[in-house]
């Protein structure tokens, strides 16, 4: 006798695809995935907390070097600790890109599906994007391969192929825009300190917890500066259709130093920058993931 396949009907269809959907929910608001997080916000912090231990040394005049955070990665690799610290920094590093681009993909923060929401969702998944490159680059110095150049020298290589495009100057222009969006978001958030509102701080005291969210302010305003620079230089690229001009952090930071009062205005932004990583450390342990 001949068995006919089962066709599933529409409503069987329907079940089994909220039952995905349902199942992708859970497993986007695991708890597990919450402690990938902290993991990748310790990594961050650690990261930002040796670019700006370099940047005291270099603006107290005792050594350091304007780096980026893949430039600091290179200073600590000749280190007795230093293979093990990159290694537990790429895999910090994988940590964060896999929470953020859960955030984005299942909407862990609750930002919806409408525009503000989007466009929210847009920026966990570029971050991913940004941290999983950052681990792969973790892991050619743990390899023992040097990245090609500085974060200036691959800014300048990238603008100077995109002003080769048609509509290239546009494209690096609209760059420059959202790094100064990005410069004032940060801003808004030192102000606002509306980060406070994902914190679970029932343990603290309200002085620990202003001293904690002052701290977290000055890292955001630190961050501000630093995404500001980068913004007015690829718009100066832009604008002078001229790919040298475009920069890093590593040339945010020579560009304060080599400035009027540089090693005062370098020693702020490092202090500010140290800030920051703290207030990483902060989010880590209290914040809702």
């Amino acid at each position: 006798m001949r068995v006919w396949p089962h066709r599933v009907s529409p409503f069987e269809h329907g079940e089994v695809v909220d039952a995905a959907v349902a199942r992708s929910r859970r497993v986007g608001r695991s708890a597990w995935l919450g402690r990938v997080g902290r993991v990748g916000l310790v990594a961050k912090g650690v990261s930002y907390g040796l670019v700006g231990v370099l940047a005291v040394a270099l603006a107290a005049g005792a050594g350091g070097r304007a780096t980026g955070r893949e430039g600091a990665l290179e200073v600590v690799a000749d280190e007795g600790y230093g293979k093990a610290l990159i290694l537990g920094l790429a895999l910090g590093f994988a940590a964060y890109a896999i929470w953020r681009l859960a955030q984005a993909i299942f909407d862990r923060e609750g930002e919806g599906t409408g525009g503000p929401g989007i466009a929210k969702r847009i920026g966990y998944l570029a971050r991913a994007a940004f941290y999983g490159a950052l681990a792969a680059t973790a892991l050619t110095v743990l390899d023992g391969t040097e990245p090609d150049s500085s974060e200036t020298g691959r800014a300048r290589q990238a603008t100077a192929e995109v002003l080769g495009w048609p509509g290239g100057r546009w494209l690096v222009a609209a760059v420059g825009l959202g790094f100064l969006c990005a410069a004032g978001f940060n801003a808004y958030r030192a102000f606002t300190q509306k980060f406070e509102e994902k914190w679970y701080v029932d343990d603290l005291s309200a002085r620990t917890q202003r001293w904690l969210s002052g701290l977290g302010s000055v890292g955001l305003l630190a961050r501000f500066v630093v995404f500001g620079l980068v913004g007015l230089f690829l718009l100066r690229a832009a604008y002078e259709y001229d790919p040298q001009e475009a920069i890093g952090l590593d040339g945010a930071l020579r560009k304060l130093l080599d400035g009027a009062y540089g090693e005062a205005l370098l020693g702020a932004l490092a202090a500010g920058v140290l800030c920051y990583a703290v207030f990483c450390f902060v989010e880590a342990r209290y914040r809702r993931v």
